[in-house]
């Protein structure tokens, strides 16, 4: 099962601003972008810092985010670039993706699991997610926001889940491993029990050295 990719808009502003005066825009709370894509001019723009912020960490590189720039011109893009300040943390730029109609484009998508596995529940066995990310290739119209896999066929501990086992929308073709493991169950560990070791019966200790007194 899949889930089509989401969308989400976001604004933005022309800027004329480059080089060294980038920085006022950034003393304003703003970050510098730039849209691109093939066949088109880049466009130099603007975000507010705060919102694109919140964005980012909410959505996926594969999210379709429709970009309005002052308020008219409307871009559908990926957000394919983020530059972050390694010591304040602070956003410094960032590189939008513009999708054109009839073109491809290859993305990440998110794995998620479903179901209950039996080497899980009855086995005692631990469900291991192996990878969490698939690269896929398709239509923006066909992008998936991502792919549902059930774990309820993994019935013992030699039974694995593989890439080539996903059902994919149609549309799509899967650039990953088809051999990559996708999820698999270990079995329970076994614990070792300390052995105690018993006195020999009928066996008496001697006294320590120490507390033997020498004759006088």
């Amino acid at each position: 099962m899949s889930a089509k990719s989401a969308t989400t808009t976001l604004a933005a502003t022309r800027r004329t601003e480059i080089g060294k005066h980038v920085s006022l825009l950034r003393k304003a709370g703003r970050v510098p972008a730039v849209v691109f894509g093939h066949g088109i001019d880049s466009i130099p723009i603007s975000l507010d810092a705060h919102e694109f912020d919140h964005i980012r960490r909410t959505v996926h590189s594969n999210t379709i985010v429709e970009l309005k720039i002052d308020g008219k011109d409307m871009h559908r893009v990926l957000i394919h670039g983020i530059q972050i300040d390694p010591r304040y943390r602070h956003l410094l730029h960032v590189d939008l993706f513009e999708l054109k109609s009839g073109e491809e484009v290859t993305v990440e998508v998110p794995l998620h699991s479903t179901g209950e596995s039996f080497a899980v529940v009855r086995l005692g066995g631990t469900l291991l997610h192996n990878i969490d990310h698939i690269r896929v290739r398709a239509l923006p119209e066909n992008l998936p926001e991502s792919l549902e896999y059930s774990v309820e066929s993994i019935l013992d501990f030699d039974t694995a889940i593989h890439l080539r086992d996903l059902p994919l929308p149609e549309g799509v073709t899967l650039l990953s491993d088809a051999d990559e493991v996708v999820a698999k169950v270990a079995p329970p560990k076994v614990e070792e029990v300390a052995a105690v070791e018993a006195p020999v019966e009928g066996v008496e200790e001697a006294a320590p050295v120490a507390d033997a007194k020498p004759e006088a």
